[in-house]
């Protein structure tokens, strides 16, 4: 999959909405506006070039960016992501949080997620959706449930979501085995055994879901609702 070319043009479709108004309140961020959004993802994209840059995390961070205008600096760091991907390929060693991958690979993937997510959040304010990739979806499921939900992270058991159950997602003919409890998070490739619940939908839908930008409407619940609802607590406190 061509994350660099999702990169690009979920950015630019990212910021041709955001300038039809920055007030709007994003429904999916009780709290943010598009201007909130549009920051964020500005400030991400420059610390990431600046893994890319350093192959470690950047010190000191986070520097100032209050002087830019919004839209300006979200110009200028689109394009500095997309430059600085592009010269660092998908083979060269960085830091990363996934235990799997420590390449600039990782970062292609994740800052395609991460516009994709954030698109979709300034689209919602103005009622202006538009369709996701279902390749880039069912890959966005994959991601989101390792490293984002499946990393090691839960080892001294902080978590109010302890579940202690085991989970299925089902979409597009592929599906994932999550078994959960409160210290760990166990992801497994295809339906094997069984579970206390199964989630199933649209790649689109169930991606959007997992992520908090969809709600249970959108999505089909076979087994116990409640386990459901404790899964994506779970994932919320992964992904924040």
């Amino acid at each position: 999959m061509d994350f660099l070319e999702h990169v690009r043009v979920e950015s630019a479709r990212l910021g041709e909405v955001a300038r039809t108004g920055l007030d709007a309140a994003v429904p999916s961020c009780p709290g943010w506006t598009v201007d909130d959004v549009v920051r964020h993802v500005a400030t991400v994209y420059v610390h990431k070039v600046e893994v890319l840059k350093l192959g470690a995390l950047p010190d000191p961070w986070p520097l100032d960016f209050s002087g830019r205008t919004s839209l300006e600096w979200y110009d200028d760091a689109r394009a500095a992501i997309v430059d600085a991907l592009t010269a660092a390929g998908t083979g060269t060693p960085t830091w990363t949080f996934s235990p799997r991958d420590p390449t600039s690979a990782f970062w292609h993937r994740r800052m395609a997620h991460e516009t994709v997510v954030h698109r979709i959040d300034v689209e919602q304010a103005h009622d202006a959706v538009s369709p996701i990739d279902p390749e880039l979806a069912l890959d966005g499921i994959d991601e989101i449930l390792y490293p984002t939900l499946g990393g090691p992270w839960w080892e001294e058991g902080d978590t109010a979501y302890p579940i202690d159950a085991t989970v299925r997602l089902t979409a597009a003919g592929r599906s994932w085995t999550v078994s959960a409890d409160a210290t760990r998070v166990d992801v497994r490739q295809g339906a094997d055994g069984d579970v206390a619940a199964e989630v199933t939908g649209d790649p689109a839908q169930v991606y959007l879901w997992l992520w908090g930008r969809a709600g249970e409407d959108t999505i089909e619940v076979v087994g116990d609702p409640t386990v459901v609802r404790a899964f994506r607590g779970r994932i919320s406190e992964a992904s924040q």
